[in-house]
């Protein structure tokens, strides 16, 4: 290696580097890879190789001399599909280079909820292929087939999975082994241990006449920790009551 005024392309042809975390993503907008996911700490970790990220484009799979990728819905309706059978040819091309133990995930509104807990299972496995939906969706068919795991980034609808996608990845990326430098620091943070965070506060002291909270001045740790662990369930009582249910449940207290 050697130094160089080039800025590196982090979407260039580069060899498999062996047990890193690998997300691929197969969408009609390969361009729109890495984006922000080529930015700040990912984007670092994604230079040093701590991870890789193949955009797959799915207009090389399709049909005919304008690679037609789509049709119209079986039964009538607006808009298009994505067809299974060029879809396959992606995901087979995809799965080659692939983990098999890694999920193959189609980002779709009717999918389950994204969440930290889905995050961090990812990010215990070898890594994950992404399929970026488009138009009215994807042939049911092929998510059957291939036994596709579906996920949403919450309730609505956007104009394509990509978004999703990167959403996913960071969420994910941000967990793996050295990528954010403390690894303490996911420790506390909103859903790790089901609740919201506290509240985060740094210099100056004052500002505009409000204070920082004199517990976080005082440098008793344990009267921090327990400031923080009742601002956490405040804030989760009042603002999810749905998670603070699951909490109550989980461990074991009255809500």
């Amino acid at each position: 290696m050697r130094p160089t005024l080039v800025p590196r392309d982090l979407m260039a042809e580069s060899p498999e580097l062996a047990r890193v975390w690998k997300a691929q993503v197969i969408t009609l907008l390969p361009d729109a890879f890495p984006g922000l996911l080529g930015q700040s700490l990912t984007g670092r970790a994604l230079h040093d190789g701590l991870w890789q990220l193949e955009a797959i484009p799915l207009r090389q799979f399709g049909e005919g001399k304008h690679r037609n990728v789509d049709d119209t819905p079986a039964g009538g309706g607006a808009g298009m599909v994505l067809r299974a059978d060029v879809m396959a040819s992606a995901i087979d091309h995809a799965r080659q280079r692939m983990e098999p133990r890694a999920p193959l995930i189609y980002l779709s509104p009717r999918g389950k909820p994204m969440t930290q807990a889905m995050a961090q299972r990812l990010a215990a496995g070898p890594g994950m292929t992404l399929i970026c939906g488009r138009f009215e969706g994807l042939d049911q068919r092929v998510i059957d087939h291939y036994n596709m795991i579906e996920v949403s980034l919450g309730d609505f609808v956007l104009t394509g999975g990509e978004i999703a996608a990167q959403a996913l990845i960071d969420a994910t990326v941000r967990l793996l082994p050295g990528v954010l430098g403390n690894e303490a620091s996911t420790e506390e943070e909103s859903f790790s241990d089901g609740l919201l965070e506290h509240p985060q506060y740094t210099r100056p002291a004052a500002w505009r006449d409000l204070e920082i909270p004199p517990v976080l001045m005082s440098g008793h740790h344990g009267e921090i920790a327990k400031w923080r662990r009742t601002q956490s369930e405040d804030l989760t009582r009042t603002r999810r009551p749905d998670l603070w249910a699951e909490w109550c449940a989980r461990n074991g207290k009255d809500d």
